[in-house]
């Protein structure tokens, strides 16, 4: 079969979100996989001048072709041109766009007229006036587009109501791979850092601070998840930055919560806080295919979840994790506190959640997004 050359374009500059299933699909890429063409994959990111970043040492570790387009704001429209060049000079057959910007960028530049298109939808933000309008945008970039993948079926409706026609819609589950077990020595300096006292249980969120992954909801159920737990130490590990930030360390003074909870900020290496985790909390009210969800069980970490967008497409309430009412305080804290009462619970959920993660893996990934990929050079639309 002929090779496809593939041109992602990425928002990111941190390995996270949709960044890691792009770094999976080039890891992937570069082994020949039975039954599929060989995808020749390159990868463009933005910059405003900041130099490299973490996922610009991820890509080049990779090995695969990055281009870097420079520009001055979030729509900078003079990127138009960059993009434009760089797809000609990686005669990309495809550009796989993986935000609500790329996707804009890829039809204002008219590359969906030339080169075929794949728009990967990971959901939307909402966490300003500016960044709501900017979601509308795709009322018409994703209409032009050969294909559209997403990473829920949750999501599949919100796709439709932008005028996808149905037929181009796939669902594509993010990609995990086995944890990478930590050393005792990592764990106990970890610990040390973060200042927890011997017997804490640990409580993690790792996420992006914006409003619909439901921080908030998680910081006022601490003062009942306190009450339940007697005596009994807590700490909640906050991993990840963004807008909510200062709204969350406000919540937290104004509940007198600050020795109680961390904010970690974001983290390159995440893999040790999910090793001194006791119970994994994810309280969104909007999600897709969590990545973080899914690390926490290949970690082996039980999980709570609110019942929010496609997160029960992957947890079973009761048998691999637990599922809770989305927006709700009162049934978070009664869940995290049920886990870490519970150690037979906890051991259960943990064996029963390692066997769905271990088939969602990177060569599942690649093959599923790599099928698309090959429709949409069909031209089989």
């Amino acid at each position: 079969m002929k090779a496809i050359r593939v041109m992602a374009l990425l928002e990111a500059s941190t390995v996270s979100g949709s960044a890691k299933a792009v770094l999976e699909f080039a890891r992937e890429a570069a082994r020949a996989h039975a039954g599929l063409p060989q995808i020749e994959l390159s990868i463009a990111t933005f910059d405003r001048g900041q130099g490299e970043n973490p996922l610009a040492r991820a890509i080049r570790e990779t090995g695969a072709p990055h281009d870097v387009l420079f520009e001055r704001r979030r729509f900078d429209t003079r990127v138009i041109g960059q993009l434009r060049a760089a797809a000609e000079n990686r005669r990309a057959d495809l550009v796989w766009s993986n935000s609500v910007k790329s996707h804009f960028l890829v039809r204002q530049a008219g590359l969906n007229r030339i080169r075929r298109w794949a728009a990967f939808h990971h959901g939307y933000t909402a966490t300003d006036l500016k960044m709501r309008l900017y979601n509308q945008f795709d009322r018409w970039s994703l209409p032009a587009a050969d294909q559209v993948l997403t990473s829920s079926a949750a999501f599949v409706q919100e796709i439709e109501r932008q005028n996808v026609r149905p037929g181009r819609i796939h669902v594509q589950h993010m990609p995990i791979r086995p944890f990478a077990p930590v050393a005792e020595r990592k764990k106990t300096e970890l610990r040390r850092q973060l200042r927890l006292e011997d017997g804490a249980r640990v409580l993690l969120c790792v996420g992006r601070m914006s409003r619909e992954k439901g921080h908030a909801d998680l910081i006022l159920a601490l003062p009942l998840l306190r009450e339940q737990a007697g005596s009994q130490p807590l700490r909640l590990l906050l991993v990840g930055e963004g807008p909510e930030r200062v709204r969350i360390e406000e919540l937290c003074r104004r509940l007198e919560l600050t020795e109680m909870v961390t904010l970690a900020g974001q983290q390159d290496d995440v893999n040790p806080y999910y090793a001194i985790a006791d119970v994994f909390v994810l309280p969104s009210r909007s999600e897709g295919c969590s990545n973080a969800l899914l690390e926490a069980m290949a970690a082996g970490v039980p999980v709570v979840a609110a019942d929010a967008g496609g997160i029960s497409e992957v947890v079973t309430n009761g048998e691999n994790g637990l599922l809770v009412k989305k927006n709700s305080a009162e049934e978070l804290a009664s869940a995290a506190a049920r886990l870490l009462e519970d150690g037979e619970l906890r051991r259960r959920l943990i064996s029963s959640a390692r066997e769905i993660v271990s088939r969602k893996t990177p060569d599942a990934f690649f093959q599923g997004i790599a099928s698309v990929f090959q429709r949409a050079c069909a031209n089989d639309n």
